[in-house]
């Protein structure tokens, strides 16, 4: 009898064995299992886009999700992506958007496929409507050597510190690096922040190989133009991120430079209807390469295509004047640069004691201190009349906007283990169009 119920076990291992090996591909994938695992705003702010990387193909993008317990499941798609590199390196990179989530609410998911699922994660979701603090950290120019703020960034969003994440171009140093290599490793370095914080984006110079495709591919940002520019609204404030590279690579296209110009006209003008500009007064454009800087070997700085345009053709500068944007942020200046109220080369409003109290002009900043292979950037010894402070340390900056009337700003020195450098109140207790006056 013994040896009769040993020889149907063994017939019954054997019997699911064979199974399993027939079964094969259908269970067993070696490079299905989900990585590079970043979120971003969708269409509405509470649509949340999660996106991620395989090496294979899972035939299914699914995210499990819920409040405390992943009781729900939404499913994606999945797009095959090659390297423009000798090797033709490929991948698939996934989307999946959670729609219509609850505000103010936080959330645990994973994400992958029957064949492998990543780690847990979380997020939460920004409150409805205007009435409440945004809270964002904004930096360009980290590389996946020499990041120096991304442990700082990282420990601040787990802290609940951060609403979302504005990366204004230069990411990996570069994406198509050692055929996209380099773009896989950035991406894994940067997931513990992506993905439990919105990582919102705009193209720099690093990303241009190969018509921007490594940027185009791994990042997904609203809108149907969402490799080059967006907007979107979050409490008192509109968003914009414009592509500062269309003026730079134009092999790529010269139609790419109207088309952004005019939807850019379009996209202000919507943001200053009375009703809108009421709701929300606040304007914040970000863009790569800044119209102003004060380095001293940088070619940039003295070229000014993005603030007068091509042959004085399609310049931005009018457009932030005409519309009342209140803040650019830039990058690509391995440095950090805060401007008074600045047009046309002139400071704007009434004195210097309090420059930054309904202001006549856009106030810029340049956040590209991150920490990249490249290192630091220096200034020249001449500090122009419209910069107002300037600082070499790596670092980050930190944005809050209290309300409809108050926005804080602080850079946050690495260097100095995470002191405050610098920071500025912009109050603004009514909404106008900026004046003619200036010193």
């Amino acid at each position: 009898m013994k040896i009769i119920i040993i020889s149907m076990l063994l017939g019954i291992c054997w019997a699911r064995k064979l199974q399993i090996r027939e079964a094969g591909p259908t269970y067993v994938c070696s490079h299905c299992q989900p990585e590079q695992i970043h979120i971003a705003f969708g269409e509405k702010v509470n649509d949340i886009v999660v996106t991620w990387s395989t090496f294979n193909d899972t035939q299914e993008s699914r995210v499990q999700y819920g409040v405390g317990i992943m009781d729900k499941e939404a499913i994606g798609s999945s797009k095959l992506f090659i390297d423009g590199g000798k090797l033709m390196r490929s991948q698939y990179i996934h989307t999946v958007t959670l729609k219509d989530l609850k505000f103010n609410t936080r959330y645990v998911y994973h994400a992958g496929s029957v064949y492998g699922w990543s780690e847990e994660f979380s997020f939460h979701t920004p409150p409805a409507g205007e009435d409440w603090p945004v809270r964002a950290a904004i930096y360009g120019d980290m590389g996946n050597k020499n990041a120096h703020s991304l442990s700082y960034l990282q420990d601040e969003a787990q802290r609940n510190h951060f609403d979302m994440v504005l990366h204004v171009g230069d990411f990996a140093y570069d994406m198509d690096s050692n055929n996209a290599l380099v773009g896989d490793e950035f991406m894994r370095q940067i997931q513990p922040l992506a993905a439990i914080v919105p990582y919102m984006t705009c193209p720099g110079n690093h990303e241009q190989a190969y018509n921007f495709s490594n940027y185009g591919a791994r990042f997904t940002m609203p809108g149907p133009d969402s490799t080059l520019f967006y907007s979107f609204d979050l409490g008192p404030v509109h968003f914009v991120s414009i592509s500062t590279e269309v003026y730079y690579f134009t092999h790529y296209g010269l139609k790419l430079i109207v088309n952004q110009y005019n939807w850019l006209r379009e996209d202000l003008a919507k943001a200053n209807l009375p009703e809108n500009r009421r709701r929300r007064p606040w304007l914040v454009v970000m863009g790569h390469r800044p119209m102003y800087c004060s380095e001293s070997n940088d070619i940039d700085c003295s070229c000014e295509y993005t603030r007068t345009g091509l042959l004085g053709v399609y310049g931005l500068e009018p457009l932030l004047m005409e519309f009342g944007v209140d803040l650019v942020i830039w990058a690509h200046e391995h440095s950090y640069e805060r401007t008074w109220p600045l047009y046309d080369n002139k400071v704007y409003n009434g004195s210097y004691d309090k420059p930054y109290v309904n202001p006549g002009a856009p106030v810029h900043i340049i956040t590209g201190s991150a920490g990249c292979k490249e290192g630091r950037d220096h200034f020249l010894n001449d500090e122009p009349k419209w910069s107002a402070f300037r600082s070499q340390d790596f670092g980050y900056t930190k944005f809050k906007a209290f309300n409809t009337t108050h926005i804080y700003m602080e850079q946050v020195s690495v260097d100095l283990h995470g002191r405050v450098i610098d920071s500025m109140w912009l109050v603004k207790n009514k909404t106008v169009h900026f004046t003619n006056t200036h010193f």
